[in-house]
């Protein structure tokens, strides 16, 4: 019986996530936002697609107590969230081929040259992603940083694994707290969209 908390403390942090554990519709598509922050685009989404599963991952507690409060509020059972770093999370919690689309909403860009190592999209992520998402599944990226939309950009259009389709492109209430402030300053922003080959 899935806990009535959002929040999870799996019993090994080792092993793959049981769905069954996790949500009311185990079988129902699941939906993986890295980095899923104050949790506006998650809430927002899981709203419009109850037919759906959703796991957000953020490495910030202060962030998922009060995402956890709002999906308690919203009764979005089918919602659940990760404290832990993105890249553990998608290689050690996440089963191959068990996710249907994988969201990337501006991740830290680490705009100074010496610090590019500790970007999040780098080609062993994907390596990781990639067993994860299952064949047609998708991947959506944007950010507002297009020196480091560039290099995702380049890094994906190389990869065999992938496909480019249309960038999805949020409605305004499903927007990230970042997205919101981005936009409202007139930058712009850098998404794009990939299939799973």
């Amino acid at each position: 019986m899935p806990s009535p908390d959002p929040i999870i403390t799996p019993q090994d942090w080792t092993q793959p996530l049981c769905p069954a554990l996790l949500f009311p519709s185990p079988a129902n598509p699941l939906a993986v936002d890295v980095g899923c922050g104050k949790g506006r685009y998650l809430l927002a989404r899981a709203l419009r697609c109850p037919e759906m599963n959703f796991l957000g991952i953020d490495r910030m507690g202060s962030r998922m107590h009060k995402l956890s409060r709002k999906l308690v509020r919203a009764d979005l059972h089918h919602v659940r969230l990760a404290h832990v770093e993105a890249a553990y999370a998608v290689q050690q919690l996440l089963a191959p081929d068990s996710v249907a689309l994988f969201t990337i909403f501006f991740p830290d860009p680490w705009p100074k040259r010496r610090h590019h190592r500790r970007r999040l999209l780098c080609p062993a992520f994907l390596d990781d992603l990639v067993i994860a998402l299952q064949q047609g599944g998708h991947l959506h990226v944007a950010t507002d940083h297009l020196e480091y939309f560039d290099a995702i950009a380049a890094l994906l259009a190389t990869d065999e694994r992938f496909r480019s389709i249309a960038p999805y492109t949020p409605p305004p209430e499903e927007m990230t707290d970042f997205e919101v402030i981005f936009t409202g300053q007139g930058k712009p922003i850098g998404r794009a969209s990939f299939e799973k080959l």
